[in-house]
């Protein structure tokens, strides 16, 4: 296999040998031709129909550089060589191997029209130089050599296109498989950054508010100090679970299933609405519609977008009542979550990413979410998301 693949690659420095080498069995070819058993056996090749054979042959040369020239150049000296020295003019070899050159490097037109043209010109030559009809057996036979060429060169031609054309689709199939691996990676770290976003600005928002109230009545009141201290214990334990839960999304896929679990849902709502009533926001929840099953996918969104709206009041808004309403329609589900705030209120520092998190969840799954200030004064967050999700197209 390396000896074959060495001598190609020297070919491909040496274009001039590599358009001579099919020469090389035409004068074989002609040679032995000549030199056929005859009624007296084998006798000595016709050294002069050799000669002449060679001499076509060294325009072959060129033929990949200029393949109509080299063609009709050719087929010029064989047609000539017909007409005058029919006794000894060999068959028109170089002409047919320029041909097949030409269909296999020309237009398609070009190649077809010049092909047909020479097989016409050269039956037509050999009938009238050797007294034949242009239908007899030598002369068809001619013809047929010539329309073959033609037609050879250009099915090489196509073989050529169509594996470069498969080859192309196969290296743009990889690309591809490569570009949606690569978005799907984004996407992934996107998705999970917005989770450890949620997690972590919501349980040390509430611990920092937690803290602040331990701090103040430290030396007051040290019973509701003990309970601020207490809840700042449990936020905090809750922080970690869900922060190795959302970790544990990155284990391989053979690891334990408890170990990704548990994924927070509509139904830890309660729990979420306590803590921040422990640091002294005051919220209310309320369900209109019958309840209806939700895709995972929706409940886990609904859950954080409630999540980080209450952060966001809580750390923003100087509100001090909240609300979340659930309308449970029949294909989706409306979420509005409203706060009290002051008009006017000093703003935390922020950086915003928690309502692009919010637009990208809803996003993800086929909702929306608005979110902005109320004319009464305060904010209110509203998303609308499906109860169930349509199924990727195939």
């Amino acid at each position: 296999m390396e000896l074959p693949m060495v001598w190609r690659q020297w070919l491909a420095r040496h274009d001039r040998i590599k358009d001579e080498l099919p020469a090389v069995p035409l004068i074989v070819i002609a040679a032995a031709a000549t030199a056929a058993v005859g009624k007296d056996g084998w006798q000595e090749p016709r050294w002069h129909e050799v000669v002449w054979t060679t001499l076509s042959c060294v325009p072959l040369a060129f033929r990949s550089r200029w393949p109509l020239g080299v063609a009709l150049f050719t087929l010029a000296g064989d047609l000539t060589l017909m007409a005058v020295a029919s006794h000894i003019s060999p068959a028109p070899g170089a002409s047919l191997i320029a041909l097949y050159t030409l269909a296999l490097l020309g237009s398609r037109r070009t190649a077809w029209t010049v092909g047909v043209a020479s097989a016409v010109a050269i039956t037509g030559v050999y009938a009238a130089a050797h007294s034949e009809s242009l239908v007899a057996g030598a002369s068809l036979l001619r013809l047929d050599f010539a329309i073959a060429a033609t037609a050879l060169g250009r099915t090489v031609r196509s073989r050529r296109e169509n594996l470069a054309a498969a080859r192309e689709r196969v290296e743009h199939a990889e690309r591809t498989r490569e570009e949606e691996a690569r978005r799907r990676v984004t996407e992934e770290r996107v998705r999970i950054a917005r989770d450890l976003h949620d997690v972590v600005a919501h349980h040390i928002t509430l611990v920092n508010a937690q803290a602040g109230v331990a701090h103040h009545l430290m030396r007051a009141n040290p019973e509701q100090a003990f309970e601020a201290l207490a809840h700042i214990k449990d936020n905090s334990r809750a922080a970690l679970d869900e922060l190795r839960a959302t970790v544990g999304l990155l284990r391989q896929p053979d690891d334990a299933p408890g170990a990704r679990a548990p994924i927070p849902r509509l139904a830890d709502l309660d729990t979420l609405v306590t803590g921040f009533e422990a640091s002294g926001l005051s919220v209310s929840v309320t369900r209109t519609g019958g309840p209806s099953p939700l895709a995972p996918a929706t409940d886990l969104t609904a859950y954080r977008i409630i999540q980080e709206a209450l952060t966001n009041t809580h750390k923003h808004a100087s509100a001090s009542r909240a609300s979340v309403v659930l309308d449970y329609g029949v294909h989706s589900l409306r979420v509005a979550v409203t706060d009290d705030g002051r008009p006017g209120a000093p703003k935390g520092a922020g950086t915003g990413h928690g309502l692009i998190g919010m637009h990208e969840r809803a996003t993800a799954i086929g909702g929306t979410v608005t979110a902005g200030p109320r004319p009464e004064g305060g904010f209110q967050v509203v998303a609308e998301l499906p109860l169930s999700l349509s199924p990727a197209p195939a």
